[in-house]
């Protein structure tokens, strides 16, 4: 049979629909062009006075300026006699195996304050900020008057805060009430040198309870507040810790983690602003104490202070378990004050800086960034990601999220958050008219080729990009990130559209977050930036996946770290420590097991990981860390993990789709009546969605066999409680893979 033929009026509309589209893109190249021209002469017109006034030359200097450079690894310095020429070491390549870097900066001012203070210990850091900066403000918790009920535009009901100002604690202030809870815990019967878990989410309380315990002596165990009830009960009873601190928020878990962890007679939870903490229904001969009471109880105690060395564990940190059970990393007090002296020598810190704090204390990250903070008198003011910005689920309707009201000049963030704001800001484009996305793409490669040669661009900043950047509060300048490889397009949009500097470090709970730190003035991305002052890095040869310090053009291997600022080992773990910690010529390493290239100016780039190789049947070497993260970047993907099996040709790869893009998908293959869960098992969705994947892998330039041949639509969203990635939210391959082995299986049968 032979199909209808189109109705006149069909083809009409037909028609009329096209000749709108042409004339909308007339009239949007038309006005572009104007705009460009316009562009053109005022660049003519400025580029004299910008020249003369922003020097870029001096920039494009930085930025190319060399960082590090190999040495001899016979030629070992005393950091206390640290100078510019005793670290600029000549160059010598130390054999076709192997080859060590080390930085060419010197010490800064606040890292040889340290020094001259004999700051070795994080209890001597809060002694000496308490005495330098006294009344000014410390510690900061945004108030909540209340929480109410707010009807949505579907008709739901949820929660929500109406928050106040912040309520600050000066350096002071923060510093006696610390002494209080830390003598409190010795009227409890904690002894100095007994562990002592901390298991709360990141706040004041947090930070003030860690150094009430660093000052009697007493090693912190860190646990995520997002981790399993399993890991948090091996975390405790691993550790054999009799004492808690926790959260009202956490609390109730109690009620079932203390049949496995029955060493525990004492637990202290932090109290909630609104509501009373019920502390009735938990094992008998438990007692349950507020935060508050036991620092009462402290002021009246005669309990002296217990100052610990330096070479005493400060914090039991444990890892986030991506490849299995958490393990227990020992960090001594020696540790963390390194990778505090080497984060100081690349960060440019300011007296009025302002920090928001959101990130897990639970991370090393954070940990040592928010220290670091204190040491130089910065102020931290408290958030979450439920209140962070306007929008934020818990906030209330025509209240403020807490960046706006802090408004704050430094942060640290991870991949996952930047991506996410990443895709946030192309979804607000992408929402716009053709005009407006037009506009605004001719606007960012107008910004991107000016800052590569070293101007800023004030007007355009000024009229465009500003506004994106009061998402934050609008005074934020530089952002820390770390925790996961960053991908160089989010890593260029972020910092283009939020007017900042965002640099990316390296390093591992192992060596204390301790490795590389990028350069603020590096106009490069997706590297991780050259050695701290504290450590140095070294390629060796995986001839496996051949990886050699002989290629060409730069030289390529596993890295490790050698340094103060690498741990003592694992706890309880004394095979898994040898195998992986060593001792030469009086310097610890450790085996990091990432696969990276040290460029020509000394900077560190990660390529890979030894874990995430895999062998495909025709012997290409595919990164799955690698493409996983060039993936991410994708607006459709919310979380993706990629499988590749040694007897086939190909990738697959697990997908779980981004709930908004993948309504608008829906939509356009006139699928829109369809459940979230109905549009996973759709042939129609998997295959739009496979094209999508392709298309960004071309942008983003990987090889053909890298790019997934076949995808299944994961329909739940993975979280930590269902043991698919880890609390910092990485993969846990192993589990995604037996989890999903029956749709890997028919995918690579398909």
């Amino acid at each position: 049979m032979c199909a209808p033929s189109k109705t006149p009026a069909t083809a009409a509309q037909n028609w009329e629909l096209a000749y709108i589209r042409r004339m909308d893109s007339f009239w949007v190249q038309s006005a572009l062009g104007a705009i460009k021209a316009i562009a053109f002469m005022y660049d003519i017109i400025t580029l004299p006075v910008y020249l003369v006034l922003q020097q870029p030359w001096k920039r494009r200097q930085d930025s190319r300026r060399v960082k590090a450079k190999p040495i001899n690894q016979k030629m070992l310095v005393d950091e206390s006699k640290y100078a510019p020429d005793d670290i600029e070491a000549k160059i010598v390549r130390n054999d076709d195996n192997e080859l060590t870097y080390r930085t060419t900066d010197p010490p800064r001012d606040v890292h040889v304050k340290m020094l001259q203070e004999n700051i070795d210990t994080l209890e001597k850091v809060f002694n000496y900020v308490a005495k330098t900066y006294t009344s000014k403000r410390c510690l900061g918790t945004r108030q909540i008057l209340s929480e109410e009920d707010e009807v949505q535009q579907n008709g739901r009901v949820f929660k929500k805060y109406n928050l106040g100002d912040y309520k600050w604690k000066t350096f002071t202030e923060a510093e006696r009430m610390a002494a209080n809870f830390g003598r409190g815990l010795r009227e409890l019967g904690q002894k100095p040198r007994e562990n002592i878990v901390i298991f709360a989410e990141t706040r004041a309380e947090w930070m003030i309870a860690a150094h009430g315990c660093f000052k009697q002596a007493m090693p912190i165990v860190t646990v995520y507040a997002t981790l399993g009830d399993d890991g948090v009960a091996h975390c405790i009873t691993e550790t054999e810790v009799t004492t808690v601190i926790t959260s009202h928020d956490l609390l109730p878990k109690f009620k079932t983690l203390l049949d496995k962890c029955p060493l525990v007679k004492t637990i202290i939870y932090i109290e909630d602003q609104l509501q009373k903490t019920e502390t009735t229904g938990f094992k008998e001969g438990v007692k349950i104490l507020p935060f508050n009471q036991v620092v009462k109880t402290g002021q009246d105690s005669k309990f002296e202070h217990v100052p610990p060395k330096g070479d005493d564990i400060a914090i039991i940190m444990y890892t986030s378990g991506s490849t299995g059970t958490p393990k227990g990393v020992l960090l001594s007090h020696k540790n963390c004050i390194a990778t505090m002296k080497g984060f100081v020598d690349m960060v440019p810190i300011y007296p009025d800086d302002v920090l928001i704090g959101f990130l897990p204390l639970a991370h090393v990250f954070e940990l040592v960034a928010e220290s670091v903070c204190l040491m130089t008198g910065v102020p931290i003011g408290y958030s979450t990601p439920l209140t962070l910005i306007d929008t934020s689920s818990k906030i209330k309707r025509g209240c403020k999220g807490d960046a706006t009201v802090l408004k704050p000049t430094c942060m640290t963030s991870v991949p996952l958050i930047l991506d996410r704001i990443s895709k946030g800001i192309n979804d607000k484009v992408n929402s716009g008219s053709a005009f407006k996305k037009a506009l605004f793409k001719f606007l960012y490669q107008y910004k991107v080729k000016w800052v590569q040669r070293g101007y800023k661009t004030p007007l355009i900043d000024k009229l465009v990009f500003k506004k994106v950047a009061k998402l934050m509060g609008g005074k934020v300048r530089i952002i820390m990130s770390g925790g996961a490889p960053l991908s160089a397009d989010t890593h260029e949009q972020i910092k283009t559209c939020l007017c900042l500097e965002l640099i990316q470090g390296y390093g591992l709970t192992e060596t204390t977050s301790g490795a590389t730190v990028m350069d603020y003035r590096d106009m490069t991305y997706g590297r991780t930036g050259g050695p701290l002052t504290v450590c140095d890095i070294r390629l060796v040869n995986w001839e496996e996946g051949n990886y050699r310090v002989t290629n060409k053009p730069y030289p390529q291997g596993e890295v490790l770290i050698g340094g103060e600022c690498v741990s003592q080992g694992y706890y309880k773990l004394p095979g898994k420590t040898n195998e992986d910690f060593f001792e030469e010529d009086g310097q610890r390493w450790f085996k990091t097991g990432d696969i990276g290239e040290i460029q020509a100016d000394g900077v560190l780039k990660i390529i890979d990981r030894k874990k995430d190789l895999v062998k495909l049947q025709a012997g290409e070497y595919v990164s799955l860390g690698k493409v996983e993260s060039e993936l991410k970047t994708c607006g459709i993907i919310e979380n993706i993990c990629v499988y590749g099996d040694p007897t086939k040709q190909y990738t697959v790869a697990l997908v779980v789709p981004n709930q908004n893009h993948l309504e608008e998908l829906a939509q356009k293959h006139g699928l829109g009546e369809k459940t979230f869960e109905e549009l996973c098992s759709s042939p129609i969705i998997e295959k739009a969605i496979l094209k999508e994947i392709a298309e960004h892998a071309r942008k983003c330039k990987l090889q053909k066999y890298e790019v997934p041949a076949a995808i299944t639509l994961c329909k739940e969203v993975w979280s930590p409680d269902m043991g698919l990635v880890t609390a910092a939210f990485k993969l846990k391959r192993k589990d995604i893979q037996d989890r999903y082995q029956h749709d890997i299986n028919r995918m690579y049968a398909s």
